[in-house]
C-alpha cells in the first residue's frame, strides 16, 4: 500500500477540495514518486462529491494508464467508499402548518 493509499490520509467527511488536491499531490510526484492510479482514486471521489476539475484531471491522467490500472483505480475508489461510510445528510425537516 502507498502512502497516498492509507484512509488516514481522508476521513469520511473530506472535502472535495481535500480530495481533489491528494490526487494533485499523487499525479505531481512532488513528495513521492507519481502514482497514477492511487491520483485516479481520489480524482474520482472528488469528482463524486461535486469538484469539477476533477472529473478533468481524472480524464486526463486516465490517458496516461492502462486498462488495468484504472479499474484497479475504480476498485480503490469503491473500497474506500466502503470503508469509509458517510453519515447519512440530515433530513430537512418542514412545519406542518396547524
Amino acid at each position: 500500500m502507498t502512502r497516498y493509499e492509507s484512509g488516514a490520509l481522508a476521513p469520511a467527511d473530506a472535502s472535495a477540495d481535500a480530495l481533489y488536491d491528494l490526487g494533485i499531490a499523487c499525479a505531481s510526484g512532488r513528495s513521492a514518486p507519481a502514482d497514477l492510479v492511487s491520483a485516479h482514486k481520489w480524482f474520482n471521489l472528488a469528482a463524486m462529491k461535486g469538484h469539477g476539475e476533477a472529473a478533468r484531471m481524472r480524464r486526463e491522467i486516465a490517458t496516461e494508464m492502462t486498462d488495468g490500472e484504472i479499474g484497479q483505480a475504480q476498485r480503490a475508489a469503491r473500497d474506500w467508499l466502503k470503508a469509509h461510510p458517510q453519515a447519512p445528510a440530515p433530513v430537512a425537516r418542514t412545519r406542518v402548518a396547524a
